[in-house]
């Protein structure tokens, strides 16, 4: 969750690398790299080292922290990967940014037992709620957990929202004449060939957002996707629907000059591309206003259980949020850090525009449609 990554009741109306590229070799999934290490697995907050200084000390100890499908343009991941390497001096190794969601479920499954599982996940929060289901995560409470709002984390904190956006429509202007606003906007046929999402939707949580979005846009709802696999199915049949997934790469070879993808991704575009030449522009569609947040979890068998978790913490103080704005992401403590001072203010007042109040599906409707489009996307594109 720039690339092909995929991310509920409560308003969050202001919300808003890479190292080596490979994990160890394949073997048995070592212990923690302290004493504490079969109570790094199990620890639920915290306190459960002894205080978040001993947590420190355990993942120093561990060295290492593996990550996959973390973008280094991706909500700021590059900055904050080097961040929390600077701080606690831990390796992060980070394998596959270009991953979806679905493909970080199949590594933890997979790679069991291993060294290269991956210690934590990043995903689009249908990923979380069926890898939760599949009792795929330990629950874990970082020390800002109760200041995160209901219904944005589980509560056994099996997984917990992090940052999130609304699904935009980034927009190439030298390219193109008029840039869309609105999904109705995408049917035009000026922009035949040209209008492409960030990933297939059955793995991808930002294009699954964004047929959801374009549902909505229909006439449709929370409990019903099916005008979005519609839209999508007509936007193919106009020859204006562009298979190639987007990346900051196809964007600059001009291979894809319309893209539906979150606000933060295209936000980011606007200032790499100018330095190349291209006027990226960013709109939240008028018909179809989406918000929706990416959650963190931590792998059950993860290798490095101590690191796994100060990672989290991490992810979820202050410091951690603030990059995460930087990133034009809209993180789930924003609320709670105006209140109490700690925003970057500078970085929020740069945030994409948007009115309104956003709302958020159930975790059963997220599931259904999930399921809706699973059996009917691959017909919708292949009419």
């Amino acid at each position: 969750m720039f690339t092909p990554r995929a991310r509920v009741a409560g308003v969050i109306a202001t919300l808003t690398v890479v190292t080596a590229a490979c994990g160890s070799a394949p073997g048995s999934s070592q212990q923690a790299g302290s004493d504490g290490g079969a109570n790094a697995r199990t620890a639920t907050s915290a306190a459960d080292f002894g205080g978040f200084d001993k947590l420190v000390e355990a993942a120093k100890k561990e060295g290492a922290l593996h990550v996959i499908a973390l973008p280094p343009d991706w909500a700021n991941y590059g900055e904050i990967i080097k961040s929390f390497e600077a701080k606690y001096g831990i390796k992060i190794e980070s394998e596959d940014p270009d991953a979806a969601s679905a493909d970080e479920i199949n590594a933890v499954k997979t790679r069991k037992g291993q060294d290269r599982a991956p210690d934590v996940l990043d995903l689009g929060q249908s990923f979380a709620i069926s890898g939760a289901k599949e009792g795929l995560f330990a629950p874990y409470k970082v020390q800002t957990f109760d200041k995160i709002p209901e219904g944005q984390k589980e509560p056994t904190g099996l997984w917990t929202n992090d940052y999130g956006g609304y699904i935009s429509i980034g927009c190439d202007a030298k390219k193109i004449t008029t840039c869309p606003a609105s999904f109705a906007d995408l049917l035009k046929p000026e922009y035949k060939g040209k209008v492409a999402l960030n990933g297939n939707p059955t793995k991808s949580g930002s294009a699954f957002a964004g047929v959801y979005a374009a549902s909505i846009a229909n006439g449709g709802s929370f409990d019903d996707i099916q005008p979005g696999l519609d839209f999508f199915k007509k936007l193919k049949a106009a020859g204006n629907f562009n298979p190639v997934e987007t990346t900051p790469a196809t964007i600059e070879k001009g291979e894809t000059q319309i893209s539906i993808d979150w606000d933060y991704n295209n936000a980011a575009y606007a200032p790499k591309m100018a330095d190349k030449g291209i006027d990226w522009k960013v709109n939240v569609p008028s018909d179809g206003k989406y918000f929706q947040m990416y959650a963190q979890a931590v792998n059950k068998d993860a290798p490095h259980p101590a690191a796994a978790r100060l990672w989290q913490e991490y992810l979820y103080s202050p410091e951690g949020q603030n990059l995460y704005l930087k990133g034009y992401a809209r993180p789930v403590l924003l609320p709670a850090m105006e209140a109490d001072g700690t925003v970057d203010k500078t970085a929020a007042a740069a945030l994409p525009k948007v009115e309104g109040t956003p709302t958020f599906p159930t975790p059963e409707q997220v599931d259904a449609a999930k399921a809706k489009l699973a059996s009917g996307w691959d017909a919708a594109m292949s009419g």
